[in-house]
């Protein structure tokens, strides 16, 4: 699992892909309608749990979304954030290479109310007193707020109090105007490239001036102009008028990198079935700030190169395993592919070890989005109403299509009629979840 063992093109687009399809989120959530969708330095929240109608990969179904890209080309900006009263949250922020560089929340910071400056690494300005300074990579990034809720009108209607009370303000304008409107970009756009370029070019040239715009660490410089002969580094855009030849070259490249992709989609290493890759957000090399933990990185650039890619693919905007730890599996106790053609119990004899919860989702496959069903039900975990425990603490899943009748439905997870991939994921593990002394048990078969 190497870039080494691909094509020139294909490196390229491994390389390249984390880039192109972050800052193409980006640009649905600003310019589309969308649950948690919203103007460049304005919040977007969601105002309820996300359902099947959501078409983002591997989203969660246990916290109300609160997403806001930003941009502080201009000038800082200055972050609220509320008292939640110990209610877990966390404010994850992600640069335009997907790396996550900073938290803020109950694990990094606590849950009193606070006060933050963003503002590009470097910035000489004079921060206002009583505002912790959060230095940021890149001019433009993500924060990934995440506010957990119950499956409860009240409780959505009280995490919508303190998504109304997470607010950006531009520096400029603060603190005379604390509200949540933001500044208008005007006509400038934040993510430009050469719109003359579309169709099966469109991918190299977003990548070509998207990595002008957002430049790779001063470490990967040398790294990045192998990349030449491709025109990736050309001040004007060779793809206008691309030759048959390089036009061949980089779409053969691109289905041999989703080919290679596809084939280790699948992290970690399986106990029971599951993969445990409490490391795979770790790709992050060269800036890592509050609320990270500088020891979670690998030492190899080339694998950091391929676990992004990987990570874009199935789980884009997913925390380091210190913050949510995911585990996910395709197979059941037999070794065969999930169905929801069959049956299958999940029996806990010991709960998943966390500091604030856990809870199993349901998703399809190929796409990883959260699967439709006659109950709405997308996850359980502890925090699921009506959940039914076996008189020695232990708990069984049941996993099936169809409903395992009413004396076990309190209990069901709904699968999907055909393949499927459930996520355990774990908020704030405790250190044997992350170490492998806790292991989760098979999805076992049953018929």
């Amino acid at each position: 699992m190497s870039e080494s063992k691909l094509s020139l093109a294909a490196e390229a687009y491994l390389y390249g892909y984390p880039l192109v399809y972050n800052l193409s989120e980006m640009i649905n959530a600003t310019s589309k309608p969308g649950m948690f969708n919203a103007p460049v330095n304005i919040f977007g929240h969601a105002r309820k749990l996300l359902g099947a109608e959501t078409k983002f990969v591997s989203a969660n179904n246990d916290t109300l979304y609160s997403v806001a890209v930003v941009d502080v080309t201009d000038e800082p900006q200055v972050l609220h954030l509320p008292d939640t009263d110990d209610r877990y949250y966390v404010m994850q922020f992600v640069d335009a290479w997907t790396n996550n560089f900073a938290y803020l929340g109950r694990r990094a910071t606590g849950t009193k109310e606070g006060l933050y400056l963003l503002a590009r690494r470097g910035w000489s300005g004079d921060a206002p007193e009583g505002l912790t300074l959060v230095e940021v990579p890149t001019s433009v990034f993500a924060i990934v707020g995440r506010y957990a809720a119950e499956q409860s009108d009240e409780d959505v209607a009280t995490v919508g109090r303190l998504q109304d009370d997470t607010r950006l303000t531009p520096l400029s304008l603060y603190p005379e105007r604390p509200d949540n409107s933001g500044r208008e970009l005007g006509d400038r756009d934040p993510f430009p490239y050469d719109e003359r370029v579309d169709g099966e070019l469109e991918f190299w040239e977003q990548f070509r001036s998207w990595m002008k715009l957002f430049p790779p660490p001063a470490a990967e410089q040398d790294y990045i102009g192998k990349f030449e002969p491709l025109g990736l580094l050309a001040d004007e855009s060779p793809y206008v008028d691309a030759g048959a030849e390089l036009a061949e070259m980089l779409q053969a490249g691109k289905e041999e990198c989703l080919a290679f992709i596809k084939e280790n989609m699948s992290l970690g290493e399986p106990v029971n079935g599951w993969k445990l890759s409490p490391h795979v957000f770790d790709y992050n090399l060269d800036y890592l700030g509050i609320g990270t933990l500088p020891d979670w990185v690998f030492q190899d650039r080339d694998k950091a190169h391929f676990v992004r890619a990987i990570a874009a693919r199935v789980g884009l905007w997913g925390n380091h395993g210190y913050e949510a730890n995911y585990l996910q599996t395709f197979d059941d106790d037999r070794g065969e592919k999930l169905d929801g053609a069959r049956k299958y119990v999940l029996h806990f004899d010991e709960l998943p070890p966390v500091d604030a919860f856990w809870s199993i989702t349901m998703y399809d496959v190929p796409d990883f989005y959260l699967a439709a069903n006659p109950i709405d039900r997308y996850s359980i975990g502890d925090r699921t109403p009506g959940l039914s425990y076996n008189q020695d603490g232990s708990l069984d899943i049941y996993i099936q299509h169809e409903s395992p009748g009413p004396d076990k439905e309190a209990n069901w997870l709904p699968a999907p009629a055909g393949a499927f991939r459930p996520i355990l994921r774990e908020y704030q593990p405790r250190p044997e979840a992350l170490d492998g002394t806790w292991v989760a048990p098979p999805v076992s078969r049953v018929e």
